[in-house]
């Protein structure tokens, strides 16, 4: 008997040295992992807690003010400008033992665990220190997490050593979201009730402490009746606490609380297309702290007169296309009649507008209204480009040996001609029409289709890539066969824009940005741009490429629209229309400045028959050109970095004339970059024979097929 309670006795003592052992390295565990968080607590720095995200604002590039970004619109009131009735019934719904704990209610843990798990009824147990702690910081509203709620904890245990209660209470209450919008009590209490947080009643202070819990499911303005129920609740909650009078709470029950008219609430981040780049262009150049602290000046490049030329451009360009005879698609002005309401399917347009020294936008409008589609088609819409990338097929050509004045062929493609060609893919002119052996400068010009598709043969799809990869536009795999000389790849607009400015810029490009520096607060300058132009592409294709294009905006190209619509000074460009009539483009330069244009409908179907670059896109281009002249942005002739040189060539080789080359009248002079001058005789007509007489001419067609035969 005595062994066993000896036994007992011994299993008991071990138990609780067991018992013991664990509980201090439970304790020891809990130790640490408060230390850590205490640690962790103290990352976050507290002076953001009086502080309100403030709206930034942005400028253009002559200090005019384009709009406001961020921001919670609060406005900060000292707690004693706070009705005491709003601070009461904030109390009694949020936190009764504010003025009793250090941050962490205890009882208030111990009820919200017992109702989570015997009751099954989800209750917190943040206090108004731990809920300031949380709404101060974004990153601790982004989680629901207990490592996020440790954080809170240790971070409110540290807010209330270092602030009184009456500084807690008022960094809460200029803080809370109320719901539409609504930061802060002053704003709240403005917004809803149409006096300021001092002027509140009780009735009025119970109905706006009740919806803190669920700020938009019980809006005064569009949940009046669950707005009106949670009033009722603190107000019987106040009752039994003793915070009002049994006379004060009947008047107030019995009160209708008349709550305003709620107004249109603008959302600053999104109230113009230039207003949208500007954000993106923030987001990415600052850290998301930076960004939604707000209280910055931000000075971009956007120029607010050429911004609504190019609105207005853009407008009354497609505002005409629409009352083309036998335009059947929605309207504009239908969709408004129609209470402008769902997704807009009348006809979109864009425009980028950059300076060519550096790449900074001007303008960009990424459709008609913003109203109507928050959807941005200047930066977020890649379509297909068609005819406006054949400049960059040209450009990997000439680098390649070929030469402006050689002769292409533009006829049908021959079977087996074009390596690796789809045997179903049949190219065609836009005109139907084949206009035999031409310079390749004239199918460039004439945006000649199977001249194109010749002339990236002889560049070799590789080459053209790179040439793409080099001037920023990223070509998919499943985009890369012949069909990409004819542009078969998808783009966004300000992407191509860029791209082009190698062609003013004698082979440098200037990547697109909006923002050309940001002041803080305090008026220091923290941010600037800076200068990202890089050599792209040789400076002598790119120079033949843009003398061409140049021609394409004279009277006898794609472009001469231009000229008849009385633009008449320097430019190049090139227009670009998809099959069925899908997109136009035209992309265009000056020595300043380089303008993309596109015009389609968001989902692509046929615009119109007859709907080209060059009628849809180009008179828009035109008009921004105009105001370019206008504003300080002339063009002027276009300067080459490449030392020229005139030279007799080879039409056939674009090498250097042999003796049979001049005998059989195949040469021609050309003026071209010292760098792309020939080094060797043309290697065509050096074993033909001509007769004396010289009337046996040679079959041209005969020797291209052997210059461009597949190997």
């Amino acid at each position: 008997m005595r062994k066993k309670k000896l036994k007992r006795f011994v299993r008991i003592r071990l138990i609780l040295k067991l018992g013991t052992l664990c509980g201090l390295v439970a304790l020891i565990g809990i130790g640490v992992v408060l230390g850590v968080y205490s640690l962790m607590a103290k990352n976050y720095d507290l002076k953001k807690l009086g502080t309100m995200p403030r709206s930034s604002v942005v400028f253009d590039c002559h200090g005019n003010e384009i709009g406001k970004l961020h921001g919670t619109g609060a406005r900060f009131v000292p707690i004693h400008q706070v009705s005491q009735h709003f601070v009461n019934a904030l109390l009694i719904r949020e936190d009764a033992r504010f003025y009793d704990h250090g941050g962490i209610d205890p009882t208030g843990v111990l009820r919200a665990a017992y109702r989570n798990i015997f009751k099954n009824k989800r209750e917190g147990a943040s206090t108004i220190t731990m809920q300031l702690a949380r709404n101060s910081f974004k990153e601790l509203m982004s989680q629901k997490t207990l490592h996020r709620k440790l954080i809170e904890v240790m971070l409110a245990r540290r807010i209330e050593n270092n602030y009184t209660k009456e500084q807690i209470l008022e960094f809460y209450v200029n803080r809370i979201f109320f719901g539409s919008g609504i930061y802060g009590v002053e704003m709240a209490s403005l917004s809803y009730f149409g006096k300021r947080a001092s002027e509140m009643t009780l009735s009025e202070s119970a109905m706006l402490a009740g919806i803190i819990r669920g700020p938009n499911r019980f809006s005064p303005f569009r949940h009046y009746d669950d707005a009106n129920s949670e009033r009722k609740i603190v107000l019987k909650r106040m009752l039994s606490e003793g915070a009002i009078q049994d006379k004060d709470f009947k008047t107030a029950m019995t009160q209708r609380v008349r709550v305003l008219k709620q107004r249109p609430v603008q959302k600053k981040s999104i109230n113009s297309y230039a207003l949208d780049a500007i954000r993106r262009d923030l987001d990415d150049a600052l850290s998301e702290s930076n960004v939604e602290d707000g209280g910055l000046k931000i000075y971009t490049s956007i120029d607010l007169r050429l911004q609504r030329v190019a609105e207005r451009a853009i407008e009354e360009g497609l505002l005409s296309i629409e009352k083309w005879p036998g335009y059947r698609h929605q309207t504009k002005k239908q969709f408004e009649l129609r209470g402008a309401k769902g997704t807009p399917n009348y006809l979109q347009g864009a425009a980028v507008l950059l300076n060519n020294e550096t790449g900074a936008i001007l303008a960009i409008v990424g459709g008609r209204s913003i109203k109507h589609s928050l959807f941005n088609r200047a930066t977020t819409a890649k379509r297909p480009i068609g005819s406006v990338f054949k400049p960059f097929v040209y450009t990997a050509a000439f680098n390649a040996g070929l030469m402006p004045g050689s002769l292409i062929d533009d006829g049908p493609l021959r079977e087996g001609e074009i390596k690796s060609i789809n045997a179903a893919w049949d190219p065609k002119n836009a005109d139907r029409k084949s206009m035999g052996l031409q310079s390749a400068s004239y199918g460039l010009i004439k945006s000649r289709n199977t001249m194109s598709v010749r002339v990236g043969n002889i560049a070799g799809l590789k080459s053209v890539i790179k040439t793409a990869n080099n001037v920023g536009i990223n070509i998919a795999d499943e985009k890369i066969s012949p069909q990409l000389f004819l542009g078969n790849l998808d783009c966004d607009l300000e992407s191509l824009t860029s791209a082009y400015t190698v062609f003013p810029n004698n082979g440098s490009r200037v990547p697109a940005f909006t923002i050309n520096y940001i002041e803080d607060r305090s008026g220091k300058v923290f941010y600037r741009a800076a200068a990202q132009s890089y050599p792209a592409l040789p400076v002598a294709p790119c120079e033949l490429t843009a003398k061409i294009l140049e021609r394409v905006v004279s009277t006898d190209g794609t472009g001469a629209r231009a000229r008849s619509l009385g633009f008449r000074k320097p430019a190049g460009g090139k227009t670009g229309t998809t099959n069925d009539f899908k997109d136009t483009w035209f992309v265009g330069f000056t020595d300043k400045v380089t303008c993309g244009v596109w015009a389609g409908l968001d989902e692509p179907k046929s615009i119109i028959s007859g709907a080209y670059g060059s009628n849809v896109a180009l008179p828009i281009w035109t008009r921004i050109m105009f105001a370019c002249e206008k504003y300080g942005y002339p063009a002027n002739e276009m300067i080459s970095d490449a030392t020229m040189a005139e030279i007799t060539l080879c039409r056939t080789s674009g090498q250097l004339p042999g003796r049979n080359c001049k005998k059989s009248g195949n040469t021609y002079r050309e003026k071209i970059p010292h760098d792309l001058v020939p080094m060797h005789l043309c290697h065509v007509h050096e074993n033909q024979k001509i007769t004396k007489r010289g009337k046996e001419k040679p079959n041209r067609l005969r020797v291209l097929k052997r210059l461009f035969q597949p190997n």
